[in-house]
């Protein structure tokens, strides 16, 4: 059994609560599920510890008011099912809300299994299959949603985020989901032995379901309030967890290399990023502490302790064509580098090389070559990153193999269910961590 302290000096919030109604959101896409409506409840008992205390029982009982956890839960909730979201923060889905500058890459036009690291590559295949980025933008334009389209076939809404949540919110009224926030969960049990069933014990009462859906994320931003809750539950019921570490997150140097390449901070360029068979094509950005940017942020996630990191820095550049081309030149190497570069960067760089800034006609073709390949593969060896606080995911988490990638159920625990963050599926930057979340919470709300 999971037991959490609270702190007696925080005086726990009002719960804010939605009456159930029993009304079905018959408008929206996820209300064509082909499912029976449920069966009553089946009964199972208090523990022994708990008996005597006040208690309400639900079909569901979501943790999370994030992502999966409201998509579940509305999708659920149409079914007829009578489900409770409990969660910790006074907010609903704040990563929602903070996510690409607030407007939110809620997914992405080309999703697939290849978007995602898993120990397993292809448990997400089932759920994308079930509902597919298409699905949640059909969702999004019958709601009125304003969005667009950026590169990488990145969608954001061209509004604010606040749209998503409030999207996810009134499909749960609708379907007449109970809310309690600022509610911290002290301690969750299975039913006595035998029986199928879940209790979770809170400040506002206890309460008990059939089946328990984890949506508690990953340990990412804990300023927005990100906990390892969801871990420690698959811990305690038996179920393996795979390393945790940050992913899409800025990496750093070490004091030497960041007064090296202190007086880059800012500047950014277009680059080709390698890790291992894993290679991405965007913007890097010199930091004070390190390199970050959309190229950075994706290559994190692939990258391990102690490994180095290839930059391309003239993707689709003829770099010995021009080279050659102003070999004969009076022209100083960092000019000629500058029509690619930043100047500040080509000075920088020519000087991390030992390269002397001479007139082109005084490099030989060696020089020059050797020039073009360091261009080709310049080898950094980050010393770390700036860890959870910056991550935008985590990497790791509820080892795959103990759930059913069609249910997302454990299979050793019936009526226990993870969904997002908190398993082992970390997608890419650009809308594919919310996809998942999507997708999982689809699958469980239709089933659970």
């Amino acid at each position: 059994m999971l037991r959490v302290t609270s702190n007696p000096e925080k005086e726990t919030p009002p719960a804010q609560i939605v009456p159930h109604t029993n009304k079905r959101d018959t408008t929206h896409p996820a209300s064509l599920l082909d499912v029976a409506m449920p069966s009553p409840t089946p009964p199972f008992a208090l523990p022994a510890r708990l008996v005597g205390h006040a208690s309400q029982r639900f079909d569901v009982i979501v943790l999370g008011a994030g992502a999966a956890g409201l998509q579940c839960a509305g999708v659920a909730g149409q079914r007829g099912k009578r489900v409770l979201v409990l969660d910790h923060a006074d907010k609903l889905a704040e990563k929602i809300r903070i996510s690409g500058g607030g407007r939110c890459n809620f997914t992405n036009t080309t999703v697939s299994a290849e978007n995602y690291l898993s120990s397993n590559p292809h448990f997400v295949r089932s759920a994308l299959a079930q509902y597919s980025q298409w699905d949640f933008i059909k969702r999004v334009e019958h709601a009125g949603i304003a969005y667009e389209e950026r590169d990488h076939g990145q969608l954001f809404c061209l509004d604010s985020a606040g749209d998503i949540i409030q999207l996810l919110d009134h499909t749960c009224q609708a379907a007449g989901v109970t809310r309690h926030l600022g509610c911290p969960i002290l301690a969750v049990e299975a039913a006595p032995e035998g029986q199928r069933g879940f209790w979770v014990e809170t400040p506002h009462g206890v309460f008990g379901a059939p089946s328990l859906v984890v949506a508690t994320g990953g340990l990412s931003i804990p300023a927005i309030g990100a906990t390892p809750l969801g871990y420690r539950l698959a811990e305690q019921f038996g179920l393996a967890i795979t390393p945790l570490r940050p992913a899409l997150v800025p990496l750093t140097f070490d004091a030497a290399e960041q007064a090296r390449f202190g007086g880059l901070a800012g500047v950014s360029l277009d680059a080709i990023v390698s890790c291992g068979k894993a290679q991405f094509r965007e913007q890097v950005l010199f930091t004070h502490k390190g390199l970050s940017g959309p190229a950075i942020l994706q290559i994190s996630s692939y990258w391990q302790a102690g490994e180095a990191i290839s930059l391309d820095l003239m993707p689709d550049q003829p770099i010995e064509a021009r080279l050659a081309e102003a070999a004969r030149s009076e022209q100083q190497l960092a000019t000629v580098l500058a029509q690619v570069w930043p100047k500040r960067f080509a000075v920088e760089w020519m000087a991390q090389q030992a390269l002397p800034n001479l007139p082109m006609r005084q490099l030989n073709a060696r020089q020059l070559e050797a020039v073009a390949t360091a261009i080709r593969a310049w080898p950094l060896k980050p010393c770390g990153t700036q860890g959870y606080k910056k991550a935008e995911a985590t990497c790791g988490g509820v080892d795959t193999a103990e759930l059913s990638s069609k249910t997302m159920e454990a299979r050793r625990v019936p009526g226990l269910f993870f969904i997002g963050e908190v398993v082992d599926v970390t997608g890419w930057l650009g809308g594919y961590n919310f996809q998942w979340a999507w997708s999982s919470g689809y699958v469980v709300g239709g089933r659970c």
